[in-house]
C-alpha cells in the first residue's frame, strides 16, 4: 500500500506533465468506463487526497468531471513522452491519456472510476484529515482517534477514516519515535498530537527526490540518505540494533481482527521493545 508521500509525489508529477493540456485520447481499460472518451477535456489539476488521486478534468462545454484512482499495492501512474515505450507491460494499463506533449498510463490501479466533480465526497468524503493536504486539521484528527480509544494506536493510525496518509512505514517510525508500542491502546498515548506532528515531518520531508528516510537530524534534514546509514528507525530492520538503545529490533503483527477501515487483516509491525514496551503479555 503506498504512503502518503508516494501518492503525493505522483500527483505532482501528474499535474506538472498534464495540467492545462487538451486530452488528444483516453483510453479506460475497465469495462465500466471502457467507452467513455474524453478527447476535448482539458486537466485542470491533479491533486492528493490522502492515498487518492483527483485528476479534474473540463468539457468543451464546461462539464467537469475528475477521475479518481487508488494505487492499492501493485498500481502506479507514468508519465511518458507521446509514443515513449511504457517501462510496465502493456495489459497492466488501466487508464492511458493523451496530450499533446506527453502521455499518461495507469498500471494495476486499485481503483479506477469517473465522478462528476461536484460528487467527489461520494470517493473521498470518508477520509480523516490529510496530513499532507490544506484541510489538515489535528484536533479533528485527534477526536476521530480518541473516539476509539481501545483500538491499538497502530490500527488506529492506518485507518484512513482517522486520518489520511500514514501507510505501514510511517505507522511504524511514529510509533517507534513517540516512544509507545503499535500495539498499545489509544487510550496509553497521552501526546497524540506529538506523535501526529512527528508523522506529518517525516512525510514533509520525503517529499522530494531521493530514497524515503525517516531517520532525520535535529534540524529535521534527512540523514539516512548518507551511504552507509539506513533509511529507516525500525521498518523492516528486524534482528539489526536499534539506533537508539542498541536493542535487536523485533517484528510481531497486530492482532487479526481489529477493524482498519478497509477490512480485518494482519499488519507487519516492527518496533524495539526498549524503547517500545509491549503493553502486556499478549502484544
Amino acid at each position: 500500500m503506498p504512503e502518503g508521500d508516494s501518492v503525493w509525489r505522483a500527483a505532482a508529477q501528474l499535474h506538472a506533465a498534464l495540467a492545462g493540456q487538451q486530452l488528444t485520447a483516453s483510453d479506460f481499460r475497465v469495462p465500466r468506463f471502457a467507452t467513455l472518451k474524453l478527447a476535448g477535456w482539458t486537466v485542470d489539476e491533479v491533486v492528493p487526497r490522502g492515498k487518492h488521486l483527483l485528476m479534474r478534468l473540463r468539457g468543451p462545454a464546461e462539464e467537469r468531471l475528475t477521475i479518481h484512482s487508488h494505487l492499492k499495492m501493485e498500481g502506479a501512474w507514468q508519465v511518458y513522452p507521446p509514443g515513449g515505450r511504457w517501462r510496465k507491460p502493456g495489459f497492466t494499463a488501466r487508464c492511458v491519456l493523451r496530450t499533446a506533449t506527453a502521455d499518461a498510463v495507469g498500471f494495476s490501479l486499485g481503483i479506477l472510476e469517473v465522478v462528476r466533480t461536484a460528487d467527489e465526497d461520494s470517493v473521498v468524503g470518508h477520509l480523516g484529515p490529510d496530513l499532507l493536504g490544506p484541510d489538515w486539521d489535528m484536533a479533528e484528527a485527534e477526536r476521530r482517534l480518541r473516539a476509539a480509544p481501545d483500538v491499538p494506536i497502530g490500527v488506529a493510525l492506518l485507518d484512513q477514516r482517522n486520518l489520511a496518509g500514514i501507510g505501514n512505514i510511517y505507522r511504524c517510525e511514529a510509533c517507534f519515535l513517540s516512544g509507545i508500542h503499535p500495539a498499545a491502546p489509544v487510550s496509553d498515548v497521552t501526546d497524540l498530537p506529538a506523535m501526529m506532528a512527528t508523522a506529518k515531518q517525516l512525510l514533509e520531508a520525503n517529499l522530494g527526490p531521493g530514497r524515503r528516510t525517516t531517520v532525520l537530524n535535529p534540524r529535521g534534514m534527512p540523514v539516512g540518505r548518507m551511504a552507509g546509514r539506513p533509511g529507516y528507525w525500525v521498518y523492516r530492520r528486524e534482528h539489526q540494533p536499534c539506533l537508539k538503545c542498541g536493542t535487536p529490533i523485533r517484528h510481531g503483527v497486530l492482532a487479526k481482527g481489529h477493524q482498519t477501515g478497509t477490512g480485518t487483516e494482519e499488519r507487519d509491525i516492527y518496533y524495539c521493545p526498549t524503547c517500545q514496551p509491549p503493553p502486556g503479555p499478549n502484544a
